[in-house]
This record gives structure tokens, C-alpha cells and sequence, in this order.
């Protein structure tokens, strides 16, 4: 069963593949963890991307493609990918290579969060230089802006600044956000509200997944 899960930064997709992986045996694929695996095991397809990394350029949709499609390789194997596609030139190449294979994508489940939501979740974390992480919607500091653990003042990352929040939503919106409407098209895609707390998300993710495992 091949699942893929798609969001907004911030809709929490991290959260929640950890959760679905725990509760259904999931392997979880990211395309950052296969890169990393491939190009220290020095593979064929990790030198391909290594060149392209070393030099600073972002990977070829065909070479990410063919890297994830290589970790497909059982049939009665449960993989949730996180991550990718990232695009519909991705997700083409995909269903081509997943058709030469008499296979397809199962189900692509999507968090769906409105952008005002997504910016107020990008820019509430604050981290302590001591490694300690808050977030003033769901985690508050005891003492505002200072750390429970050391006392120290939070600070906010550049990575969590609305500046970089809505550059990435702006890149999520033109890349990534299309795959709903593909998916939507080939009947595979089940919708879930993104804005609700994490743990009515993981329950209205089950109920989709679990008919769909015991359909197989």
C-alpha cells in the first residue's frame, strides 16, 4: 500500500506520519532521509545526487523520483511518503514508473490549512540556545519568553520568521499545492481539516486508513 501525505508547512505532517507509522506499521519515506542514505552508502543513484547537492542545485525531479521509487521495492510492503511528491512533474513520474510496475498510488491523504493558520504556526516556535523548544500557541514557557529549563531568553529562528513563513507558503501554493486537485482526479485523495488539534487530525486520519488496510 502506497499512501502519500500532503500539507501546508505547519499542518502538521510531521506529527502525524510519526503517529500513522506508529499505529499501522507504516515505512516512512522522506526524500531527505533517502538522500542522506543513498549518498553515504555511495549507491549509483546517491553520487547522481551528490553532484547536484555539492554543487548547490536543487535535484532533478527524474533522479528524486527514481530515488524514492527504488525504496518501493515490496509488493505487500506499507509505505507512507512524506515529502514527495512535491510536484506534479514528480507525481507524473510516479504513476509512470509505479504503472510499469503494475502499481499505483493507494491513497493520498491531504491536511488541508488555511494560509492565516499556517503563518500563526510557522512563526510561534521559540528555541533556547540550551535545546529546549516552545511554541506560544501549543507549548507557552512558563514566563514569557524565557526558557522553563535554564531561564534563558527564547529567541525566534530565522527559518520561523513571517518573512521565510510566507515564502514558504508561497512556494507551497505554487508547487506543491496542484497535487490536491491531481490526486482529487485520479480518486485517490481523502480530505482532512488540518485546523483541528493534532489529536482529532490522527483520529479522522485512522478512520480512512484502517478501512483501506483491511480492503487489501
Amino acid at each position: 500500500m502506497i499512501t502519500i501525505l500532503i500539507g501546508a508547512p505547519g499542518s502538521g505532517k510531521g506529527t502525524q506520519s510519526s503517529l500513522l507509522c506508529e499505529r499501522f506499521g507504516f515505512t516512512h519515506l522522506s526524500t531527505g532521509d533517502i538522500f542522506r542514505a543513498e549518498m553515504a552508502a555511495k549507491s549509483d543513484i546517491g553520487h547522481k545526487a551528490a553532484e547536484y547537492v555539492n554543487s548547490g542545485k536543487l535535484v532533478p525531479d527524474a533522479v528524486v523520483t527514481e530515488m524514492v521509487a527504488g525504496k518501493l521495492d515490496d509488493p505487500q510492503g506499507r509505505y507512507l511518503l512524506d515529502g514527495f511528491p512535491r510536484n506534479l512533474a514528480q507525481a507524473q513520474a510516479l504513476s509512470g514508473l509505479l504503472a510499469q510496475r503494475k502499481a499505483a498510488v493507494d491513497l493520498v491523504l491531504f491536511l488541508d490549512l488555511t494560509p492565516e493558520e499556517a503563518m500563526k504556526r510557522l512563526t510561534s516556535r521559540r528555541i533556547c540556545p540550551c535545546g529546549e523548544v516552545f511554541n506560544v500557541l501549543s507549548r507557552p514557557p512558563q514566563t514569557e519568553g524565557k526558557c522553563d529549563k535554564c531561564g534563558k531568553d527564547l529567541v525566534q529562528r530565522e527559518d520561523d520568521s513571517e518573512g521565510t513563513a510566507r515564502k514558504r507558503l508561497m512556494v507551497y501554493e505554487d508547487l506543491t499545492r496542484p497535487l490536491v486537485a491531481y490526486y482529487k482526479a485520479e480518486g485517490v485523495l481523502q480530505e482532512v481539516d488540518g485546523g483541528s488539534s493534532p489529536e482529532t487530525v490522527a483520529s479522522a486520519l485512522a478512520e480512512i486508513v484502517a478501512p483501506q488496510l483491511g480492503a487489501r
